[in-house]
C-alpha cells in the first residue's frame, strides 16, 4: 500500500486498484506454477491447498474492504480537487498582483 502511494500519489483509483490487483494474482500465478514444478508428484492436491484457502478469504475480505476503499478514494478525490483549486486561486491572484 505504501509503495502504491509513492507510485500513484495523486491516483487514488489506480492505488486500490494496485491493492486488489496484486494481491488476487496469488491462484492466477500460483497453481500452474506449483503443477509445472510438481507435475508428478501425487501430494500436488495438498501443495495447492493454502492457495485454495487464501482465494476465497481474499474475496471475503475484500468484500468489507471495498466500501472503506470507495470513501477513501472519494475523500481523495476530493482532496485533490479542492488543492488544484486552490492551485488555480493561487496562481491568479499573482497574476493579478504583477499586473
Amino acid at each position: 500500500w505504501i509503495l502504491l502511494k509513492l507510485l500513484f500519489r495523486n491516483k487514488p483509483k489506480l492505488r486500490v486498484m494496485g491493492l486488489f490487483g496484486c494481491t488476487h494474482k496469488t491462484v492466477a500465478m500460483g497453481v500452474p506454477l506449483i503443477n509445472a514444478i510438481y507435475e508428478d508428484n501425487p501430494n500436488v492436491g495438498l501443495y495447492t491447498l493454502p492457495l485454495l484457502v487464501w482465494h476465497p478469504m481474499q474475496l471475503f475480505i475484500g468484500t468489507f474492504l471495498a466500501p472503506k476503499l470507495a470513501g477513501f478514494v472519494e475523500k481523495e478525490q476530493e482532496r485533490l480537487t479542492s488543492a488544484k483549486q486552490g492551485d488555480k486561486e493561487e496562481e491568479q491572484r499573482r497574476s493579478t498582483i504583477k499586473e
